[in-house]
Order: C-alpha cells, then sequence, then structure tokens
C-alpha cells in the first residue's frame, strides 16, 4: 500500500473492521451452537451495519481529501476526471 493512499481517517476504518469481524466470528460460532435464527440474523445485521459504515466512512474520505484536493488546489486532475473518480466512487454508496 503507497503512503500516498493512507489517511487520517483509514486506522480507525481499520479499527471497525477488526471488531466487526471479531462480532462475525461470534456470528459464526452461533451457528454452531444452534442459536435461533431470528438472533442470527440480529447478528448479523449488526455486522453488515458496522462494514457499511466502514465503507461509508472510506468513501466520505475519499471525497473531502481526495477529490476535494483535486477539485479546490490543482491537482493536475482535470475536472473531466475529478467528476469521473466522484462517479466510480459513489456507486459503492
Amino acid at each position: 500500500m503507497s503512503q500516498d493512499h493512507i489517511h487520517e481517517s483509514h486506522p480507525e476504518i481499520v479499527k471497525r473492521l477488526k471488531r466487526a469481524d471479531g462480532h462475525l466470528q461470534k456470528v459464526i460460532a452461533m451457528f454452531a451452537e444452534g442459536r435461533p435464527c431470528l438472533d442470527l440474523a440480529q447478528q448479523l445485521h449488526a455486522v453488515e451495519k458496522a462494514i457499511s459504515e466502514a465503507k461509508k466512512s472510506l468513501i466520505h474520505d475519499q471525497v473531502d481529501n481526495c477529490l476535494d484536493a483535486a477539485a479546490n488546489c490543482g491537482s493536475g486532475k482535470s475536472t473531466k476526471n475529478v467528476l469521473a473518480e466522484f462517479k466510480a466512487i459513489s456507486r459503492y454508496l
């Protein structure tokens, strides 16, 4: 991973993902324990939400730091390229 792509928010996003990973491992264990489907669905929803929030933080970071800088500070990217990059990442929202 290039240092150019490490942002202030990345360590916090990684921390969120590690928590979600631990939670997911617990959900997998719940399946092995034969826990009720409602409990499993609730816990899977919580894992899904945690991952979704991490993704949202990453995308907002990209917009705030990379695209804003490119649009306002003349990073050498054309407006067309900046818009194309924004459209590409916004598909994941």
